[in-house]
């Protein structure tokens, strides 16, 4: 038995293909086997060259014995027959055998045609049948040519054997398989890199020629008419002293003066373009609105940095101010005033000027000026609203999360122009608290760690999901101590931003009516400094004009 299975598995890896063990392919129109008469066949040779002992590995093989294999009971329709099973070797030209034994089929090898049959299966293969006991113990190799007759199939082609590779076959092939992929991805590389410069290049070379020199409003000029070169051969920067979204603020010098450049890497152009958008309005040279002086261009292509360069202010911006200061009263006031009146000049309309929502107020983006005024600087994410036209493609959940109306962190936003100054007004409360929240009258501490608005309940970093339930559903809001409203103008101060940052937008405050609300809140000290003046052509509409639009 375990002869006959490894037989079957030495059959099996030949390719010989059959549904009886060694059968050969059956041929088609044979006559069947007649019922009685012919030889019968009972015993033939058992031989596999898997089993035998090979000399090459070891010297001391015995000589192979002859094993006799009795064949299968004869079944109604079938007979036995021996086969031998040869392997030719194209490149000897020698022939062996590979396995001989008993098989059954229905036809007898001497009703074929040849009782020799060639395979092109996997190997080159003769098998050949013969009838009688041991018929095929001292079969000889009868040539590739017997098994023709019966081929279906054209005779194996001697191939010659291929040469083996040398060292340095080897050598090449690494080298090709290495380089190939690299080749390929350099011209991809350099493909994308040709189809950016194709797509960017009018871009460039329209920045190359209208950004060299000086770009400013002509309101804007007042002071620096003898400079008449490009502002980047004028200025000499000094130190960073911000970073933020869009790029670093560095303190530089512009001939004798210190003014502040703002560096946008090339990503963040469009947040540069949208910015001197804004300034270049008219009636934008106010003074609670950062002064602007101009913008260029530094490098080229992917090297390209664009400068905003404005009015420099060494207290830095009133986040920063106020981690390490106490604010009066009287400064209070100050600061809370300019705030309002620029957030009111920003968003009315008049004099050519369109209105205009900053949609990302907080107070890190209000500068404070050496004499303790404010003005509103950063507008890369303001929106311009002129009559006639939509908001455009602007995105709604824009700016920062804790400064984030309800309206904004839910997604629900209308977008209109009285929509977006309403979330203005929210941020603009919570400015307002962070005044009050340091200011002397209030009971503050000198040594008081001072804390953004919702920083106890959400935390320094929030995340969006975590202001949405805060502030959206279980509706919170700074805590304002009972203290605060023992002071006269704190207790104004507490009113107005407690209607500023309503849960409803359409209930919140204006920025005039904050406005004038501060305003009347004045101290009474002779020592009180008074608010910058207006000039002639930046004036926004006075209190008493307010007061006849809107009842505060």
């Amino acid at each position: 038995m375990v002869a006959k299975s490894a037989l079957n598995f030495t059959l099996l890896v030949l390719g010989i293909q059959g549904t009886v063990l060694g059968a050969p392919p059956m041929e088609e129109n044979l006559p069947p086997r007649p019922k009685g008469g012919g030889v019968e066949t009972k015993y033939c040779e058992f031989f596999n060259d898997s089993s035998v002992c090979d000399e090459t590995k070891n010297p001391n093989c015995p000589p192979p014995e002859v094993k006799r294999d009795e064949c299968q009971a004869i079944e109604s329709d079938k007979s036995n027959h021996c086969f031998t099973l040869w392997h030719f070797n194209n490149e000897t030209n020698k022939a062996t055998v590979k396995v001989k034994g008993c098989f059954l089929d229905t036809v007898a090898c001497n009703d074929r045609a040849s009782s020799c049959r060639l395979h092109n299966v996997k190997l080159p293969l003769l098998h050949c049948c013969c009838e009688g006991d041991m018929c095929n113990e001292n079969a000889t190799f009868p040539g590739l040519e017997a098994g023709m007759s019966a081929q279906t199939e054209l005779p194996p082609e001697r191939v010659p054997a291929s040469p083996l590779p040398t060292p340095d076959d080897d050598t090449k092939a690494v080298i090709a398989y290495t380089l190939t992929p690299l080749f390929i991805l350099f011209g991809v590389l350099v493909g994308c890199y040709l189809l950016y410069r194709k797509r960017k290049g009018s871009s460039f070379a329209e920045l190359a020629n209208g950004e060299a020199s000086l770009s400013r409003p002509p309101s804007a000029g007042a002071g620096m008419d003898h400079e008449t070169g490009g502002l980047l051969s004028q200025v000499t920067l000094c130190e960073v002293r911000a970073r933020g979204r869009f790029g670093a603020v560095w303190r530089a010098k512009l001939g004798p003066k210190d003014v502040a450049v703002k560096v946008f890497p090339l990503q963040d152009k469009q947040s540069w373009l949208a910015e001197q958008e804004i300034y270049r309005l008219p009636r934008m040279d106010h003074p609670d609105i950062l002064h602007y002086i101009g913008v260029d261009k530094k490098g080229d292509n992917l090297q390209a940095e664009y400068w905003l360069i404005s009015a420099y202010h060494e207290k830095g911006s009133l986040c920063d101010y106020l981690k390490a200061h106490t604010l009066t009263w009287a400064e209070a006031w100050r600061i809370a005033a300019c705030v309002a009146r620029g957030l009111a000049h920003l968003h009315e309309e008049g004099g050519g000027k369109p209105a205009v929502a900053h949609r990302d107020f907080k107070s890190k983006n209000v500068l404070l000026k050496s004499d303790m005024s404010a003005c509103i600087a950063d507008f890369g994410l303001a929106l311009i609203f002129v009559a006639g036209r939509g908001c455009g493609d602007a995105h709604g959940q824009v700016g920062t999360r804790r400064y984030m109306a309800p309206e904004v962190l839910d997604g629900a936003i209308n977008f209109t122009k009285d929509a977006f100054l309403r979330i203005d007004m929210y941020a603009c409360a919570l400015v307002l608290w962070e005044i009050a929240s340091r200011c002397d009258e209030g009971g503050v501490e000198p040594t008081a760690q001072y804390r953004l608005p919702l920083e106890e309940e959400v935390g320094s970093h929030p995340g969006l999901e975590e202001m949405q339930e805060a502030v959206v559903q279980r509706k919170l809001r700074p805590h304002i101590p009972p203290r605060w409203r023992e002071h006269p103008g704190l207790f104004v101060l507490c009113d107005t931003m407690e209607e500023c940052w309503d849960h409803d937008a359409e209930a919140r405050l204006s920025a005039s009516c904050v406005l004038e609300r501060v305003a009347a809140q004045r101290p009474a000290s002779a020592t009180a400094p008074a608010l910058p003046p207006f000039t002639h052509d930046t004036t926004p509409l006075l209190i008493h004009e307010l007061a006849e639009q809107q009842v505060c």
